[in-house]
């Protein structure tokens, strides 16, 4: 096997396929590896349509960081599990909106970290943490500190990660932690995979590629799990809906996407 390249951080298995990097490679990146993009191509023999739930999931992104900055007025985000920062990302589309806006990338795989601080060189106002988004209250005393002020609404992204936090109650308690960080006005956004009768094949064909490789499969939720994930925040309308329902843009195409891939933003009261 090839060494890995240098921009590899020391101790960093690249063999074995990682959520980040076979994200990144689904939307056409290229911080990824032959494992990522074996693993993907396995994907897409088992569920022809996966991708589509990954451009889908993207195209919500912008959709819902537009919706935070220009009707919720929104500056600051912390988008956790961010992965690689790549393709239509949220301090793109924050700043676009408003250059004053503020983001945090926080991803558990040193790979996704390295690369999400070499694209954001030069921005004063991105950064990258390594960190669990298991150990919030770390997360939030963190160096984030220096970007993100807590006194005023911060709205936290979780998108397409929760559901690789297989206990239900490890993933709970995160999300109470940081609800409690979260003054009035602040905003939760979650991105979660959930069962489609319809597609049970081809899902479970996905969870055994995950188990094969040694990787962590994730856990797919029901409406009910994914609204509790948000406590007693107030869930903007339309509710919790497949990504492609969440204020659709009549011009997107991603109607052909199943949905797998359901959305909920939500407010802190």
């Amino acid at each position: 096997m090839a060494e890995p390249p240098d921009w590899v951080p020391e101790g960093v298995e690249v063999s074995v396929p990682n959520p980040a990097r076979v994200y990144d490679y689904v939307l056409g990146g290229y911080h990824n590896f032959a494992a990522d993009r074996e693993f993907v191509d396995q994907a897409l023999k088992v569920w022809p349509n996966a991708a589509a739930v990954g451009h889908a999931t993207r195209a919500f992104t912008r959709r819902s960081v537009q919706w935070l900055v220009r009707d919720a007025g929104i500056r600051q985000f912390l988008d956790i599990g961010s992965g690689i920062p790549t393709l239509g990302n949220t301090h793109e589309i924050a700043q676009a909106a408003a250059p004053e806006s503020r983001v945090v990338y926080v991803d558990i795989d040193p790979v996704a970290v390295a690369h999400s601080k070499a694209i954001l060189a030069g921005n004063p106002l991105a950064d990258a943490l390594q960190a669990d988004l298991r150990d919030m209250d770390d997360i939030v005393t963190s160096e984030v500190t220096a970007l993100l002020d807590f006194d005023r609404p911060v709205a936290a992204m979780f998108n397409g990660v929760l559901h690789f936090v297989s206990d239900f109650d490890e993933a709970t308690a995160a999300m109470e932690r940081l609800r409690a960080w979260m003054v009035r006005g602040s905003y939760l956004v979650i991105t979660h995979g959930t069962a489609v009768a319809e597609l049970t094949r081809e899902q479970q064909g996905v969870t055994d590629l995950y188990r094969s490789n040694h990787t962590t499969p994730g856990r797919l939720r029901t409406p009910d799990e994914i609204k509790a994930l948000v406590g007693g925040m107030e869930v903007v309308d339309p509710g919790i809906v497949p990504v492609t329902d969440w204020h659709p843009d009549p011009e997107e195409t991603d109607d052909l996407a199943p949905p797998a891939m359901l959305a909920v933003v939500a407010r802190q009261p």
